[in-house]
């Protein structure tokens, strides 16, 4: 029944991807380019507006998105000589969700961008200019969609300018509305504990009435997007007070740039730090409310979705693919092992082995349901979480070193669980089953630090929609996964072809034991980088504990089997099994240490910790930068930094071309890189990105990296 279902379900899968191929999907954001001018003059700027109309329910995203969302992306291609220049923002408004614990900035409906771009003092009248830009724009409703439009201007060249009609009033409009310096208006910062204080006064603001203020940072990492904005009333205007992001790290920077928002009007302000006047408190609170169109829409689900408008069908299909290959990965290899042994002991017990084939899949489909419930669970709680997320809690990392220790002294003889190569039965049966279960669920569990080709796209979409498609696509994953082993054990040829058992398959069990070990050892290195060497300590006495209980229980089973009853070897293991369970529990409770162990680079090149500061102050210096989103517990990631990233003409590429190497280490929850992830449409890690300078987006290198690959991103190439 579950081979037949199994095939049902690729077939379906399979026409809907055709069918999805076939048909391009609805666009809900129509943009166009629109002058200001009728012509451009040499030497002088020319206001040239990207046009969007959305659909209704729909929106997107200002030029800081707040807690998710993209701004828009503009790559210009201008005949020679010409140049861009200021983008012009309109005010944006407040869009809250999840009941307000996220908070985005953007706009519905019509969006006027104006873009001012500067025509070459040697542009001849009578020729014709032709304006490319390629704008990439983040829609979102229940779902997100990113949509890229290829836009084309031809402006003609003249000697003097004239309106582009009504067009070109509505671009004017723009210009003029758009949030501008507040003639005498004042504004200082400053840090009390928690609380960011913004204070504003003079010009416009005296006297006025501050009730529904609001400053929209220009800036992410400045303020909690989501927390009030508490209102403080003076005689000479107001101070704002909302929780400081965690990202200051206490210091205030040099300034702080962004739109106040009143009821009389909307201005660019830059907020210094320095002493509150007087003047901008002291008159009790005003009401904290905002008037902010465009007014939120009814749903929405702001994380972007993935690259290339991926659709459900082909998402699945994607799922499938990734899933079968995930069978490959080297993460998956010793549970996939234990599960191969198992199934080379029952090659003459077919009826057994289709029962635990089965209960295999069970257990791996019921995994592979219950996270993405379980992620959808920590994203409604405010957390930002992506795939993997379970290998960065410590008491995780801590339980499955125990768990493939404990597996490793099974296979090894120590002591022995489940059906023996004598022992039949039902209730040996009904281990069996459950043994299998288990394994499946293993299996998914170790399978995360390993992404397998075509799991990206899947994820991320499953990921970034709603909570069915989300099941759906882990489902299909499941599926994929499971496939192999359970197909194995359901056909009867199949069977038949496995070799017989024999003595050959104690070797084999004992020789299994080994890639236990290595998944216990690599995954204590994990918990080493999570929590530090003297929680590392504790687990490793941990890890004596276990192995000393699970001596004392061969030794039990071994005098049962000679009628003896070994009632203290029973009670020793039993204690120390649970000191092995203490000692662990204590060990992943432990701080993790305050200072980051310093990002490891190419050899002989310096790595930096990743911010979203830091990246903008070496953008700042010209300089290409290469960002590393990476975790201890990611395979994948450790296999190219070692492969790939530390090779000789990686190293020369970085020295020649003065690139800065920054390192995201996701090892331990870190929601500011989550969210970054999110931005570039990833659930999980790796994610190679390569900052070129003057270009206002980054090259994504593939989740494999090759040398050549990574020296043509740096080059610009």
């Amino acid at each position: 029944m579950l081979l037949r279902l199994i095939l049902v379900l690729m077939t379906a899968f399979a026409l809907g991807a055709g069918g999805a191929r076939a048909q391009e999907p609805p666009r809900h954001a129509r943009l166009e380019l629109v002058p200001q001018d009728r012509q451009a003059v040499p030497g002088r700027d020319v206001t040239v507006a990207i046009h969007m109309q959305l659909d209704a329910g729909w929106h997107t995203y200002w030029r800081n998105s707040g807690d998710a969302g993209l701004p828009p992306v503009v790559d210009w291609t201008l005949p020679q000589g010409w140049s861009v220049g200021a983008t012009i923002w309109p005010a944006p408004g407040r869009m809250p969700e999840g009941g307000g614990a996220i908070m985005t900035y953007g706009w519905e409906g019509e969006v006027w961008l104006p873009v001012r771009l500067r025509t070459p003092a040697g542009a001849r009248p009578g020729d014709t200019a032709t304006l490319k830009a390629r704008v990439t724009v983040l829609v979102c409703a229940d779902i997100c969609v990113p949509e890229t439009s290829e836009l084309v201007l031809a402006l003609p060249v003249g000697e003097a300018a004239t309106t582009n009609g009504a067009a070109g009033q509505a671009v004017l409009r723009a210009v003029a509305e758009a949030p501008g310096p507040g003639p005498g208006l004042n504004a200082a910062a400053a840090l009390d504990g928690k609380r960011l204080r913004l204070a504003f006064t003079g010009g416009p603001l005296k006297g006025a009435d501050p009730a529904g203020a609001y400053f929209y940072p220009r800036d992410p990492g400045v303020l909690t997007h989501a927390a009030t904005q508490a209102i403080e009333k003076g005689p000479d205007g107001f101070t704002l007070s909302v929780e400081a992001a965690e990202d200051l790290g206490g210091r205030l920077p040099a300034s702080i740039e962004g739109v106040l928002a009143t009821a009389g009007g909307r201005w660019a302000v830059s907020v210094r730090p320095g002493p509150l006047p007087a003047g901008a408190s002291g008159l009790g609170a005003a009401e904290a409310l905002v008037d902010s169109p465009p007014p939120p829409p009814a749903a929405t689900q702001s994380a972007p979705a993935t690259p290339g408008g991926l659709g459900l069908p082909a998402a699945l299909l994607l799922a499938l693919a990734g899933g079968l290959l995930l069978n490959l990965m080297p993460c998956v290899f010793p549970v996939l092992a234990m599960k191969a042994a198992a199934l080379a002991r029952h090659a003459e017990a077919p009826g057994e082995a289709r029962g635990e084939g089965l209960a295999y899949g069970a257990g791996v489909l019921t995994a592979f349901v219950a996270l993405p419930l379980a992620l959808l669970a920590a994203k409604a709680a405010g957390q930002a979480v992506g795939w993997g997320f379970q290998l960065q809690s410590p008491f995780t990392t801590a339980g499955l070193t125990l768990v493939m220790l404990g597996v490793g002294l099974n296979l090894s003889g120590v002591f022995h669980v489940g059906l023996s190569l004598q022992q039949a039965g039902a209730w040996n049966r009904a281990r069996g089953l459950a043994g299998a279960f288990l394994t499946g669920a293993l299996a998914v569990v170790v399978a995360a630090p390993c992404f397998a080709p075509f799991m990206t796209e899947a994820v991320s979409f499953g990921l970034t929609h709603g909570a069915v498609d989300a099941v759906l696509v882990f489902l299909v994953l499941g599926i994929g996964f499971a496939a192999p082993m359970t197909i194995i054990a359901l056909s009867p040829a199949a069977a038949r072809r496995l070799p017989r058992p024999g003595p050959w398959m104690e070797t084999l069990k004992g020789l299994l034991a080994f890639p236990m070990y290595a998944a216990a050892a690599w995954l204590a290195w994990v918990f080493a980088q999570q929590t530090g060497s003297g929680a590392l300590g504790q687990m490793l006495f941990a890890a004596v504990a276990l192995a000393l209980g699970f001596y004392l229980i061969g030794r039990a089973q071994a005098a049962q089997a000679a009628d003896r009853r070994p009632l203290a070897a029973w009670i020793f293991a039993g204690l120390s099994l649970l000191a092995a369970g203490f000692l662990a529990a204590s060990a992943a409770a432990v701080p993790p240490v305050r200072e980051a162990p310093a990002p490891a680079g190419p050899e002989g090149l310096a790595a930096e910790p990743w911010s979203p500061q830091r990246l903008e102050a070496l953008r700042a210096e010209g300089r290409p930068v290469f960002v590393n989103f990476t975790a201890a517990w990611c395979v994948t990631c450790q296999v190219n930094e070692r492969a790939v990233l530390r090779s000789a003409g990686v190293r020369d590429a970085f020295r020649r071309t003065r690139a800065a190497y920054l390192v995201a280490d996701w090892t331990r929850r870190d929601e500011a890189i989550a969210r970054e992830l999110a931005a570039h449409g990833r659930a999980g890690v790796p994610l190679y990105l390569v900052y070129g300078p003057g270009r206002a987006e980054p090259a994504v290198l593939p989740q494999l990296l090759d040398e050549d690959g990574i020296i043509r991103a740096l080059e610009g190439r």
